[in-house]
């Protein structure tokens, strides 16, 4: 790979330090965003160009109190309705869209929370992209487990008794190749039932491989939909190219993927017309594809070695509220998942009134299972973290909190015939 030499070596040689200035300083040096690379698939669809007019035409400063009321009357929540519930003016019935999100919540999913585990194999990153611990110009500790490391840690992660693990590594097909991901797949099949993948977006053949390794489902993050502003913060590496990011859940949906999840990390733009766009993403291709199974994620910007360098936009926690119960009512059956980086108390507190779905017994490093789950200290080297979060309780804890809240804890409710 063009940038191998950058995640491979402790320090940056004179080469890799001058690229990196001029990426950040020269604009004329970086390639087109919009212009897919070599052994890219392009589809044809029309959802992004759907989702995009919608965003670009956003004016959330017209709605008033009075289409905010209009929206929380309808039986059915518009995509105009949408745009009310997301907009400031609806912030003053913050207590009434939470009403009717628990509503519509407990309507479609009952009382139900879904516990689920991330486990990351590999930290090796070929993109620079400002914001992430993980990007190639980072100086941290770089690790890829090998298979029988790999299986050392869900062992350990399912004697816990989670059943659901999510799969992720950096964006490195030199380190984490489509293979040894679909072997880490197959291996994740004899400790779990329900196996999800967060890497990398990959043709739709590829997708297809993984579907037949054990994979359900495919998380993507869109990072921001403001394409000038995903330019800004993505310099270098496939990444950049934010058409072929955008069409990734399509492709895992044509490669015979049972579910995709969605995201927007709210900080890098307007929150507002990233919360929107992400809802729509789901909205349209919902219907192109009526039988998948499909889920939004809504994590906050959390810190990272380089935080200073984007200025990220603060997005408080009534804010984030907004945009989950506005979620709910827009879209009452898709799956709702709030991550690590939110308190305990706010993930409390959001179960009960929109979200479907949080992680526990989390960890963003790579190779530490053993010492977070067990107490007990290894020699082995560890990756670092990608990003600090901030609800750690293990697994049983988040079980028995959940439950305390009234809530039925559910780790898998999937049979397969």
């Amino acid at each position: 790979m063009e940038n191998q030499f950058f995640v491979d070596s402790e320090y940056l040689s004179p080469a890799a330090l001058e690229k990196k200035h001029r990426l950040e300083t020269d604009p004329s040096s970086l390639k087109n965003h919009m212009e897919y690379l070599p052994g890219m698939e392009i589809i044809e669809s029309d959802v992004c160009q759907q989702v995009i007019s919608q965003m670009n035409s956003f004016d959330y400063s017209i709605y008033t109190a009075r289409d905010v009321r209009a929206a929380l009357d309808h039986e059915t929540c518009s995509v105009e309705d949408f745009k009310a519930l997301l907009s400031p003016a609806a912030e003053p019935f913050l207590e009434e869209m939470a009403q009717k999100a628990r509503m519509e919540t407990s309507k479609h999913f009952g009382n139900t929370v879904y516990l689920f585990t991330p486990l990351y194999i590999a930290n090796y990153c070929e993109n620079y992209c400002v914001y992430c611990g993980f990007n190639c110009y980072n100086h941290i500790n770089r690790m890829k487990l090998n298979m029988e490391q790999i299986e050392h840690e869900m062992k350990i992660i399912a004697d816990s008794g989670m059943e659901e693990i999510l799969i992720l590594t950096g964006e490195s097909r030199a380190k984490s190749d489509v293979q040894y991901i679909g072997e880490a797949c197959k291996m994740a099949r004899k400790y779990f039932r329900m196996v999800g993948v967060e890497i990398y977006p990959v043709n739709t053949d590829e997708y297809r491989y993984l579907h037949e390794c054990g994979v359900d489902y495919v998380t993507v993050f869109q990072e921001t939909y403001d394409a000038d502003k995903y330019e800004t913060l993505h310099l270098f590496g496939h990444k950049r190219v934010w058409p072929y990011r955008f069409d990734a859940q399509e492709r895992a949906l044509r490669g015979g993927m049972r579910g995709v999840a969605f995201s927007a990390l709210l900080g890098l733009s307007d929150f507002r017309k990233d919360a929107l766009a992400s809802a729509l993403h789901v909205y349209y291709l919902q219907r192109k594809y009526p039988h998948a199974e499909m889920s939004l994620s809504c994590p906050r910007l959390r810190p990272i070695i380089n935080n200073d360098k984007i200025n990220p936009l603060d997005i408080g926690e009534k804010q984030l509220c907004q945009v989950l119960c506005a979620y709910r009512i827009f879209l009452p059956f898709v799956g709702i998942t709030v991550s690590s980086r939110e308190s305990a108390e706010f993930r409390n507190g959001i179960v009960k009134i929109a979200a479907t779905k949080v992680s526990a017994g989390v960890s963003t490093g790579i190779g530490d299972h053993e010492s977070k789950y067990t107490g007990k200290e290894d020699d082995a080297v560890k990756g670092d973290e990608q990003f600090e979060i901030d609800d750690d309780r293990s697994f049983e804890t988040m079980y028995e909190d959940m439950s305390g809240e009234g809530l039925q804890p559910v780790l898998n409710d999937y049979v397969y015939v």
